[in-house]
């Protein structure tokens, strides 16, 4: 999904992905994919990568950094993965081979991971090696009826200089929430001088309607008998019951999704409940690590009261994704895909305003004006920047 954000002006010249699973829907939509690795980042090493990229771009497991998941960090085996993709980033400096720009994408749970230490050694990551960086956090929300804020980490040469409209002197509320605020404070002395503000225009197009994404005939899932449904009411609490029976009374039809959750009850004692919201947006898409995990639709149309599984289509939707991106046969397998991935037009937009423009100026090593890059934005056969 970050290939299918950052568009045809840039060309992918090394892929990495240890789920063969994932790979073969990859390969459904990209073709034969020769540059994509089917293997463990940890066995990979900086003689596998080819060239000098314009761009390196990882998102890696959150599990370990998620407010949901076990706490362990950095140190954790899944999110840990970014020790041995940072060995690699540090071989192409030591190479000579060092990328102008570096991504990485993470859950907003990395800004306050072990008090902050796991954000810090981030930070220093980058500084080691040469890089100023920034973060940001974007919410697919501001795209898509899904709500998702993710952080993203960009990195650039330290030796390039940043104009004034790709940067801020200070947080924007817009992108620099409080908790990176407060990281970002807390940071060493020593790495305050590397740290940038990244700056972005405040998308305002129009959003699609959960109710647009939704399939009228579900595709790779089935509606729930009425016993299922009634199982699923009776698991929520006053408060999401209540939001049922209220739009049970409005005429016409009214979607909604439910999640799940592990809730303490009047003793104290953790219980499943079922948790709704009528509000348009989607809670967001998550690995379907058993049932908890994956989102239910709810649909209540002049009183009657349906439920089903989110489908994968409506998954694949909900991340942006196009219509003729061909799906995992099994259910779970292609939830998996979605809920693992990072929504297309959020990367979008971080490409359009603001890797795209870098590069053009790194890669050509001259300062160009922004109205010319305004232009080259808009053509961009001759511009295909190297990514992996």
């Amino acid at each position: 999904m970050a290939r299918l954000g950052l568009g045809k002006s840039w060309k992918c010249i090394f892929a990495n992905e240890w789920c063969e699973k994932k790979a073969c829907t990859y390969r459904a939509y990209f073709g034969a994919s020769p540059e994509l690795r089917v293997e463990d980042v940890a066995n990979l090493s900086v003689n596998d990568l080819p060239g000098q990229p314009d761009l390196v771009w990882a998102s890696f497991p959150c599990q370990d950094l998620s407010l949901a998941g076990s706490g362990a960090g950095l140190d954790g085996e899944r999110s840990g993965t970014f020790k041995p993709f940072w060995r690699l980033v540090s071989g192409l400096v030591r190479g000579q081979r060092e990328p102008s720009l570096i991504v990485l994408e993470n859950v907003v749970g990395t800004l306050t991971s072990h008090e902050g230490r796991d954000f810090t050694a981030i930070v220093q990551a980058f500084a080691g090696i040469g890089y100023k960086v920034g973060a940001i956090v974007m919410d697919a929300v501001r795209f898509l009826p899904q709500s998702r804020p993710r952080l993203f980490f960009i990195g650039l040469r330290a030796e390039i200089e940043i104009e004034d409209y790709f940067a801020c002197p200070g947080p924007s509320p817009c992108w620099h929430p409080r908790t990176l605020v407060r990281a970002v404070d807390n940071l060493p002395v020593s790495l305050k001088p590397r740290w940038v503000w990244w700056d972005l225009p405040v998308p305002c197009g129009q959003i699609p309607s959960l109710d647009a994404l939704i399939e009228k005939i579900p595709t790779g899932t089935q509606w729930h008998s009425e016993a299922e449904t009634k199982k699923i009411l009776a698991l929520m609490g006053p408060l999401h019951r209540r939001k049922v029976a209220d739009v049970r009374m409005l005429p016409g039809r009214h979607i909604g999704t439910i999640y799940k959750r592990t809730r303490p009850n009047g003793g104290g004692i953790m219980e499943q409940r079922a948790e709704v919201r009528f509000d348009g947006i989607s809670g967001c898409l998550r690995t379907p690590v058993g049932g908890s995990s994956r989102q239910t639709v709810i649909i209540v149309e002049n009183g009657s009261i349906r439920t089903r599984l989110l489908s994968p289509r409506e998954a694949a939707r909900l991340m942006g994704v196009p219509d003729d991106y061909s799906l995992a046969a099994r259910y779970n397998e292609a939830y998996h895909v979605f809920g693992d991935g990072v929504a297309v037009p959020v990367v979008s937009w971080l490409e359009e305003h603001l890797l795209h423009p870098l590069a053009i100026r790194t890669t050509k090593e001259r300062v160009v004006p922004r109205d010319a890059i305004n232009i080259e934005r808009q053509s961009r056969i001759e511009n295909r920047r190297a990514t992996y």
